[in-house]
């Protein structure tokens, strides 16, 4: 079943609707024709089932045949610190770390980092939100993860401190403590991933001066990309276990 995540004015009681970008996904991208069935999402973490009147590449129209709650969305929040790097690679973070399960991202300007400044976010953000977007309605999301500003790398220690029970760094430097350590009793957690060249030993200190708990991913050593999925799936593992 297709899934959409719409305005909570677009759904009512007995009706429900599909405008722009939407419509025309579903009537020109996917070809929906009228009696199939989708499926709506308000971003509440409710579910509509809908099927289809209507449809055109401006409007599509429905009736709604039941509603329900989202069962595959995490009731645990992660929150992903990514460093920035080129753009294929930190948009492939975005879209199977939403799939995972994270509920937001931020990303980070470190030493290390290939981009060194987030001038261009409000070019690159409309961009990024639609992967993040299409990611949540094709796992099953009942939310849509959200995409916090750039932020630099001393800045976002303190965010990450203050909003999460556990703020985690992972860091090849760390040789001894584990994500299942780190997480116990946990409800909500932050996990940093660092650039292409890692993080230096000076800013392990400074995030262990800000509260937060080096982990080691492994004995391996993993490309970034790698590195932000593994995390995911650990600790969305550990907290909803």
């Amino acid at each position: 079943m297709h899934r959409f995540f719409v305005s909570q004015q677009w759904i009512s009681l007995t009706e429900a609707r599909l405008e722009g970008d939407a419509a025309h996904q579903a009537a020109r991208v996917l070809r929906l024709r009228p009696g199939e069935v989708i499926q709506l999402l308000d971003g509440s973490g409710e579910a509509v089932d809908v099927r289809l009147e209507e449809v055109m590449p401006g409007l599509c129209r429905g009736v709604v045949l039941g509603r329900g709650k989202v069962t595959a969305e995490p009731q645990k929040r992660l929150g992903l610190y990514l460093c920035l790097a080129q753009r294929e690679k930190f948009e492939w973070m975005l879209q199977k770390c939403t799939e995972v399960g994270a509920a937001e991202f931020t990303p980070v300007i470190s030493s290390r980092s290939l981009v060194q400044e987030g001038s261009g976010w409000e070019k690159k953000q409309p961009r990024w939100q639609r992967i993040i977007q299409e990611a949540a309605e094709q796992s099953g999301r009942g939310r849509v993860p959200l995409l916090r500003p750039p932020m630099p790398y001393p800045a976002a220690l303190a965010d990450a401190a203050g909003r999460f029970a556990c703020a985690l760094l992972a860091w090849e430097g760390e040789q001894t403590r584990g994500l299942r350590a780190a997480l116990k009793g946990a409800d909500s957690a932050a996990v940093f991933i660092g650039p292409e060249g890692g993080f230096s030993e000076a800013e392990a200190a400074q995030a262990a001066a800000a509260g937060l708990q080096a982990v080691s991913l492994g004995r391996r050593i993993l490309r970034m990309e790698t590195a932000a999925v593994a995390a995911a799936v650990l600790v969305m593992d550990e907290l909803e276990g």
